[in-house]
């Protein structure tokens, strides 16, 4: 099955089992926060949702959790994953958890079969953005809502104590990611993208995660130079920035002093109730 994306777990530089930690403390570390905004975008317990890029089932958990009267379908292409999200969670299911191994690009489902479809960091990774967006309006009901969090790295976030070389080591990741077919600025693009593909009501948010807030550990993992030695070995990180990386990476820590902030996008679009 074509991925028509950026993203492999079996490519990750730091090897599947970390990746899925990695992954699961990215998930968890402000989901009270995330929930927050998805019910002011309109969720609620009762909903048919989908979970479009579950991966390990991480975000699919606590949806469970949080919508006792819910049916969620858990979505992914990876059969890896979906087997990861499956023997964690299909003895909590009481049937209300359904699993799809299926391309974001053809889900395979009915016309208007959700309520609301949440897509977590994975169109920064899509090749084909716009395509996606649409055959998610397909299989939402008449206003239904999709919501997208994703990232932007020109408007990334900060660490404490400042780190030179990030902007520049940011450009080169995302020139890369780029040139692969992704879009690691897609933040920015998501209320274009959303009103190009159709949907009205669009709006958008940010959600802010802080160190001193939400802990370090989230931090760490996303900052782990291990994450970045396979574009140093082949020259798109240069050894001064990887040492910066580190240095920086061991600050964070270590030091009581240092933190670190990222910012996460929401933006949300309600598909038309009928022809106007």
């Amino acid at each position: 099955m074509k991925h028509s994306s950026t993203y492999n777990i079996q490519n990750s530089s730091i090897g599947l089992e970390a990746e899925i930690i990695r992954l699961k403390v990215q998930a968890l570390m402000a989901w009270e926060k995330e929930y927050r905004s998805l019910q002011w975008f309109g969720l609620q317990d009762g909903m048919m949702v989908l979970d479009a890029g579950c991966g390990p089932g991480f975000v699919t958990e606590k949806l469970m959790e949080s919508l006792p009267n819910s049916e969620i379908t858990a979505l992914d292409i990876d059969e890896q994953l979906i087997n990861q999200a499956k023997s964690r969670l299909e003895p909590l299911s009481e049937a209300r958890l359904h699993f799809v191994q299926a391309s974001i690009y053809n889900t395979g489902f009915q016309d208007e079969v959700f309520d609301f479809v949440i897509v977590r960091l994975l169109f920064l990774h899509l090749h084909h953005p716009l395509e996606a967006a649409k055959e998610l309006m397909r299989i939402l009901k008449p206003g239904g809502k999709l919501v997208i969090i994703d990232i932007d790295d020109g408007l990334f976030g900060v660490i404490h104590p400042d780190m030179d070389d990030l902007p520049s080591i940011l450009q080169k990741i995302a020139r890369s990611q780029h040139a692969k077919g992704g879009n690691r600025y897609i933040g920015r693009s998501l209320p274009r993208l959303l009103t190009e593909a159709g949907y009205r009501n669009v709006d958008m948010d940010a959600i802010i995660q802080h160190s001193d807030l939400h802990g370090v550990e989230g931090f760490k993992q996303q900052f782990n130079t291990n994450r970045f030695k396979g574009m140093h070995d082949i020259g798109i990180i240069s050894d001064s920035e990887f040492e910066s990386m580190k240095k920086s990476y061991e600050e964070l820590s270590n030091s009581e002093q240092s933190y670190a902030m990222m910012i996460f996008f929401i933006a949300c679009g309600s598909k038309p109730l009928g022809d106007l």
